[in-house]
């Protein structure tokens, strides 16, 4: 007789997904307040939180402290949380100008890093040979085992997927190829998925500071292309998931003189991308017009650098200013228009050319002037420098292979 429904196994596994996913959000919680939140008994969740605990996967961390001077009575509460030492991810990200191998804890705190800066000429075998060796590298320097390791994410840039051989069909990559490539090095469970997607969920999880009521952020990562995704209830929506560049033929100056190669006049990568700054300078670019970047450059545009671009703002080459200034009021009307779009909580930017809290100020001023304080209000930075782009793949080897699974470690190595 065919049977319906959900095994025990099933429900167990949902129910420990829900304790970690509740640990995570808030921090440090007790069995009770874990049992009023899932609706269950706080027999039900003593079970539970019991059996993780003995597996190593939560910990007890005592007593709550009480604000007021006088505690109730009753039986006290015990706080408890995630062991992040349970396990340690692996991650990889493979942008357009790095490839980034990491360890971290399930919490996100570093212990190990390598870069290897790459251009469009860095070829496949050289990015393969320098993921290989710093996955071993990190495994004997931090004296690390295969049952230590919780899995390997490998975060992958949309514009990188052809350099590394990664099939596109219905914008949905297949992953099929390097991921038995990869099996040959080391058999650890293993996650495959787009970095701005993983880039935004280590923006969720990695925060230090907790906010149970966060539920949904937008996520803006500016590179060669511009890449969007945005999250409800902290999980990415699917209609974006393999999508993530679709920012790139949205309409941000319908007046602008010149069609895109797209068709479209006025997109952001005819706009707002590095490419399309660029060739806005080079048109201006001349001793008479822009003379502190061209005898910063000694005549040559192919030498001018974003610290001499920077330097000729300050300066006051006019050219420069106004193609900036502009650059920066269409990054406030795109924020605008997806803040509406989506109707995030926060809308988070990642990797855009801002070195400075000034720098950062100057947009926001801009986003109050364009749209309202309100939309200002709502933008912050990405918590993940550059030297840690390897959290994207840590944060997706987490999401995966700890919380997806309520903490069962993984038999399969898919």
């Amino acid at each position: 007789m065919e049977q319906h429904g959900i095994s025990k196994l099933d429900l167990k596994r949902r129910n420990r997904m829900q304790v970690l996913k509740i640990l995570k959000q808030r921090g440090p919680t007790s069995r009770i307040d874990i049992a009023g939140t899932l609706e269950l008994t706080r027999a039900a969740v003593t079970i539970i939180t019991n059996e993780m605990i003995e597996q190593g996967i939560i910990a007890e961390i005592g007593e709550y402290k009480h604000i007021t001077e006088k505690a109730p009575r009753g039986r006290k509460k015990i706080l408890i949380d995630i062991n992040n030492h349970y396990k340690f991810p692996i991650g990889v990200t493979i942008e357009e100008d790095i490839v980034s191998v990491g360890l971290s804890t399930l919490s996100g705190d570093v212990l190990d890093k390598r870069n290897m800066s790459i251009d469009k000429n860095t070829d496949y075998q050289k990015i393969r040979g320098f993921v290989e060796q710093s996955i071993r590298e990190i495994l004997s320097d931090n004296c690390l085992d295969i049952n230590s390791i919780l899995g390997i994410g490998f975060g992958i840039f949309p514009t990188m997927y052809s350099k590394l051989r990664i099939d596109v069909k219905d914008d949905v990559p297949d992953y099929s190829k390097i991921r038995n490539e990869i099996r040959e090095l080391v058999d650890i469970p293993l996650v495959f998925d787009n970095s701005v997607k993983g880039t935004a969920m280590a923006n969720i999880d990695f925060l230090k500071t907790k906010d149970i009521n966060r539920q949904n952020i937008a996520f803006l990562q500016y590179g060669n292309t511009l890449n969007f995704v945005v999250t409800n209830l902290n999980e990415p929506i699917i209609s974006y998931d393999n999508r993530t560049n679709f920012v790139d033929k949205m309409i941000i100056n319908p007046t602008a003189g010149k069609v895109c190669s797209c068709g479209r006049r006025g997109c952001v990568e005819s706009e707002l991308t590095p490419a399309a700054i660029r060739r806005k300078l080079k048109e201006a670019y001349s001793q008479e017009n822009t003379p502190f970047l061209y005898e910063a450059s000694k005549g040559s545009f192919m030498s001018v650098t974003r610290e001499m671009i920077m330097a000729a703002y300050e300066k006051g080459d006019k050219p420069v200013k106004e193609i900036l200034d502009t650059a920066v009021m269409f990054v406030a009307v795109l924020i605008n228009n997806l803040y509406f779009s989506t109707n995030p909580q926060k809308i988070v930017i990642h990797r855009f050319p801002i070195k400075s809290d000034a720098e950062f100020d100057h947009l926001k001023e801009v986003i109050s002037q364009i749209a309202s304080p309100f939309v200002a209000s709502k933008v912050e930075r990405s918590i993940i420098d550059s030297r840690h782009r390897f959290l994207s793949g840590c944060a997706l080897a987490i999401r995966e292979l700890f919380f997806n699974k309520g903490g069962y470690d993984t038999a399969s190595k898919n």
